[in-house]
């Protein structure tokens, strides 16, 4: 009997974004976000805790600065890629879709900050042990979060012939179905660097590096979410320039390659700046303003 030929490797995506109940859409990409939320809810109470502080603050806080991050990562995608819904043609009502993916993380840390510390003023309780709590949470959400590109056939970087190049289907937004050929067979686009992978595993090793730092050395106020605006930044700076869909361009990076570069330098100079502090703590002293 003849051998067969070896069958060619690589990471097949989802055909199917979303599913139904009734006249409901849920789309995976959405509850991939929820499931990043539970794990960064879940680790932040945690290490909010072991900082002296009361069970059930971290939610609380989070009830102010979970619906801000969501609104300001929609309003930084929009306002960096405005053309995908303002030029003519487009239809501006799908710049409310959040559903469809489209969510920079830096305007969610941007305004989920601001949120959270509208919530820390009301508990009386420091801001940027807020921060240091969650910041390793935050990591893996969006490890968890990239998984939700994955469903939707997007962020991927140039063709590729590696084992681990991933499939890319033709996707319908509207229905979440891939488009199919007169066979019926899902229509292929072709085969590309898995980008949405290697941040996500980024975020897992970083998320994991910054737990240990800071169990070993407990880091100093405010150098743990420094660290994560670093950490993050590099890796986020080596995938944008890996990426191959469209984006605006300076000087021809794209605009969150540019981001990313400048986070990196902030995190890392405030990192050396705060480290050698004493680590973040809520609890059990009285809320003083100072160490906010």
């Amino acid at each position: 009997m003849a051998a067969q030929a070896p069958t060619e490797s690589f990471i097949p995506s989802p055909t199917v974004s979303a599913f139904h109940l009734g006249p409901l859409s849920i789309h995976f990409y959405a509850l991939c976000i929820l499931a990043g939320i539970a794990l960064a809810l879940w680790l932040g109470s945690r290490r909010w805790q072991q900082r002296g502080g009361q069970p059930g603050q971290v939610l609380d806080i989070c009830l102010w600065a979970i619906p801000a991050g969501i609104i300001g990562g929609r309003i930084y995608h929009v306002i960096t890629d405005p053309e995908l819904y303002f030029l003519p043609g487009r239809n501006p009502w799908n710049a409310l879709a959040i559903w469809d993916g489209g969510l920079g993380i830096w305007g969610a840390v941007a305004l989920g900050c601001a949120g959270a510390w509208i919530g820390c003023r009301r508990l009386k309780v420091p801001f940027v042990a807020f921060l240091d709590a969650v910041a390793p949470g935050v990591l893996f959400a969006q490890a968890l979060g990239r998984w939700g590109n994955w469903f939707n056939n997007e962020l991927y970087g140039d063709p590729s012939t590696l084992p681990w190049k991933l499939q890319i289907h033709q996707m319908d937004p509207a229905s979440g179905i891939a488009a199919t050929d007169a066979s019926g067979a899902p229509v292929v686009l072709g085969f590309f660097e898995p980008t949405f992978l290697y941040e996500s595993l980024w975020c897992v090793i970083a998320g994991a590096a910054i737990l240990f730092l800071d169990a070993r050395f407990r880091l100093g106020a405010g150098s743990v979410f420094a660290l994560y605006v670093g950490g993050y930044s590099a890796g986020r700076f080596v995938f944008e320039l890996m990426r191959s869909d469209y984006a605006n361009l300076i000087l021809g990076l794209r605009v969150n390659t540019w981001v990313a570069a400048l986070l990196f330098a902030a995190g890392s100079t405030l990192f050396l700046a705060l480290f050698r502090r004493p680590r973040s703590r809520t609890g059990p002293a009285p809320f003083d303003p100072a160490s906010v």
